[in-house]
């Protein structure tokens, strides 16, 4: 399915079950594809729980760019995917994600999609060596509940459990969380199985913990 933005076309993978239960819209990390193992992962989570799954190529990798440009840019065209998403699956709840980069655009702008929660799979915390430079405050700027899925063994950092609803700590992953792939299901299922869920009145979407994955 091909998407009209501003940034130009993006193309959307879509896995589409007769009756859907909820949205769920994924995307690549910088310079990547929509069929990395752990997009693949969360998707197969996401059809377990009968979704319609949307794995969206971004407008500057369809035009064949690596780097995604400017924050405002890719936001702005994220935000049109979405729209023109929303009226196939009229009224359904919507969960966005992605890897990476990727992760980052889906919890910048949860709020401005009405998001119902965010799936943030190796969310680069920092650049490689920069601790300092953390990006975690835009893990708490979804406004919704985030789960946030990363390797032990990753450069970019692990957010901390404060930062998100869920963290769950791969051993022996990587940035690529491309070992494991079943473990990335496990996880991203049984959280859409909560968030899907009538929550607690009382609970607040920064009460987070952290796992580690066996």
């Amino acid at each position: 399915m091909e998407i009209t933005t501003a940034s130009g076309p993006a193309v959307a993978e879509l896995d589409e079950p007769a009756g859907p239960a909820f949205l769920l819209v994924l995307t690549h990390g910088a310079g990547g594809e929509v069929d990395s193992p752990d997009l693949l992962a969360a998707r197969d989570a996401g059809r377990e729980l009968g979704a319609a799954v949307a794995r969206v190529l971004q407008p500057y990798r369809v035009r064949g760019a690596r780097a995604p440009g400017s924050p405002e840019r890719q936001d702005a065209a994220w935000l049109e995917i979405i729209g023109a998403l929303r009226p196939r699956f009229p009224g359904m709840p919507l969960v966005q994600g992605g890897r990476s980069n990727g992760a980052r655009v889906a919890c910048r702008t949860a709020s401005a999609a009405g998001a119902l929660a965010v799936v943030a799979l190796a969310f680069p915390l920092h650049p490689p060596g920069r601790p300092e430079r953390s990006r975690a405050a835009e893990l708490r700027q979804a406004g919704s509940r985030v789960l946030v899925v990363n390797g032990d063994r990753d450069p970019f950092g692990v957010p901390d459990s404060a930062d998100a609803s869920r963290v769950v700590i791969l051993p022996g992953e990587t940035h690529a969380l491309s070992r494991h792939p079943e473990e990335v299901r496990k996880a991203v299922a049984a959280w859409l199985r909560e968030v899907l869920a009538p929550p607690p009145a009382s609970q607040s979407p920064f009460t987070g913990r952290a796992e580690q994955a066996s």
